[in-house]
């Protein structure tokens, strides 16, 4: 991982190690939303891959079952240089042959039907088991304690935004209509690439949100005219009082929920929308720029700090964390306040 992002445990060494020595070392689990109910058009498959991505396994087993791409549904993209599980579905009318359904770098471990297609974000979290080799497993206890005391600063991890940056720059022209650029011409035509570097270069505004906040001693406080979130539903409502919401604060329940800027985004008030307008001001992005990106910058909230436990388990060369975190949320991030090391990069999708 790259150190361009701060950490609430700053204070604290970390335990130094390397993650991801072999793809055993890190293992990703989807927690679904809900499960199939066993009968339906839909054929659900929960697929473990390792070594290949998530649409890389999805378009083979669409070939194999003689279904288009882009009928295959997910939940979300999985890591991959990692074994993963997670569930795919697709429109096939027929039960298939299950020696069919075993590849190269991945295996079916379940087989159902359901009467929906999975749609992306139709996901609880994730649950992980992650061994840093050559860790030292007292300094990540004391990383771990503090941060289910202070909470984990929901970032985005840096593999979000492409190499160097260049998927969230990317966006940002796109919003800006710079038409002579081949790459933007590209994006604007390519719908995963649209929503792929739109959704980095918001994701670049957020963590740059969400730096300010830690910096300014605000990662745990509410400011008048802040957009907070209720953790256990998502509702959003903005603060009035800072004392009135502090105790729900302290108690996990709600959080300051940093802009994801689109042309639909509910504001902040006060000195909460000043410090926003100022990171999009510093952009040179403006509320019409945002409608260009229609659909896919809309605006949203994501909550800047969230509850996580961590458990430690010593092993021969170090150690084994394993957590579970919301859908969005990312162990890169977790791992960067245990380790405070390079070498915990995490390639995405």
């Amino acid at each position: 991982m790259t150190t361009t992002l701060p950490h609430v445990t700053a204070d604290l060494p970390g335990s130094g190690g390397r993650v991801k020595a072999s793809p055993e070392d890190f293992r990703v689990d989807e927690i679904p939303a809900y499960l199939p109910q066993g009968k339906g058009p839909h054929l659900w498959l929960r697929v473990e891959k390792r070594g290949r991505t998530t649409r890389d396994v999805a378009r083979t087993l669409a070939q194999v079952l003689g279904v288009p791409d882009r009928e295959v549904g997910h939940a979300g993209m999985k890591d991959r240089a990692a074994v993963t599980t997670q569930w795919l579905s697709f429109p096939a009318a027929r039960d298939p042959d299950p020696a069919s359904l075993h590849g190269d770098g991945y295996r079916v471990l379940e087989v159902s039907r359901h009467q929906n297609k999975l749609r992306t974000g139709h996901l609880r979290g994730n649950r992980f088991a992650i061994a840093v080799r050559g860790g030292d497993v007292a300094r990540a206890r004391a990383c771990a304690e503090a941060l289910r005391a202070r909470g984990l600063p929901n970032f985005f991890g840096e593999q979000r935004f492409g190499a160097e940056g260049k998927n969230a720059d990317l966006g940002r022209a796109l919003l800006l209509g710079r038409g002579d650029d081949p790459e933007v011409r590209r994006a604007a035509r390519d719908r995963f690439l649209r929503r792929l570097v739109l959704s980095a270069w918001q994701s670049r505004l957020f963590n740059a949100w969400l730096a300010e906040r830690l910096a300014d001693g605000l990662f745990a406080t509410a400011i008048a005219g802040d957009v907070l979130k209720k953790l256990d539903s998502g509702g959003i409502f903005t603060c009035q009082d800072p004392a009135v919401d502090a105790p729900r604060l302290a108690a996990f329940e709600i959080s300051p929920a940093g802009p994801m800027f689109g042309h639909k985004l509910k504001p902040a008030e006060g000195e909460a929308l000043l410090r926003e307008q100022r990171l999009l001001d510093a952009e040179g992005v403006t509320t019409a720029d945002l409608a260009r990106g229609g659909g896919e910058t809309e605006g949203t909230r994501r909550a800047g700090r969230i509850p996580v436990a961590i458990e430690l388990t010593p092993i021969e060369d170090g150690y084994r964390a394993e957590l579970e975190l919301p859908k969005g949320s990312y162990a890169t991030v977790v791992m960067g306040e245990l380790t405070k090391s390079d070498g915990v990069e995490i390639a995405d999708d």
